[in-house]
């Protein structure tokens, strides 16, 4: 699933598919503004996703679960095969690690 959104947002803001430019439906105007958020917001926690990757395994592969499946932490934490408590552990590692990458690049990107 999580391959499937990045590669749609991807499409989304590639120059061969206008890249630049913004369709507006105007039965939809503020869905169609909330996707582009929602577009670059992905991409940014798909890249952030692949540093914390590098970094913690295990960590990324519950952002993966919890995020993109929408599983429980219970239910990650049994795929895993780790402890209840140490996946609460990653689960609040990873997000303030992920928040810190994500808006550090933020930070740049309005620069």
């Amino acid at each position: 699933m999580r391959r499937i959104l990045i590669e749609n947002a991807r499409r989304k803001k590639s120059l061969r598919r206008g890249g630049g430019l913004k369709r507006i439906n105007l039965d939809k105007a503020v869905v169609a503004k909330d996707n582009d958020i929602f577009s670059d917001d992905l991409i940014a926690l798909d890249e952030a996703l692949e540093k914390l990757s590098n970094e913690d395994k295990v960590s990324a592969e519950l952002i993966k679960l919890r995020f993109f499946a929408g599983l429980t932490i219970e239910q990650a934490a049994n795929i895993l095969g780790i402890p209840g408590r140490t996946a609460d552990r990653n689960w609040a590692y990873a997000r303030a690690w992920l928040y810190r990458e994500i808006s550090k690049g933020d930070a740049t990107a309005q620069s």
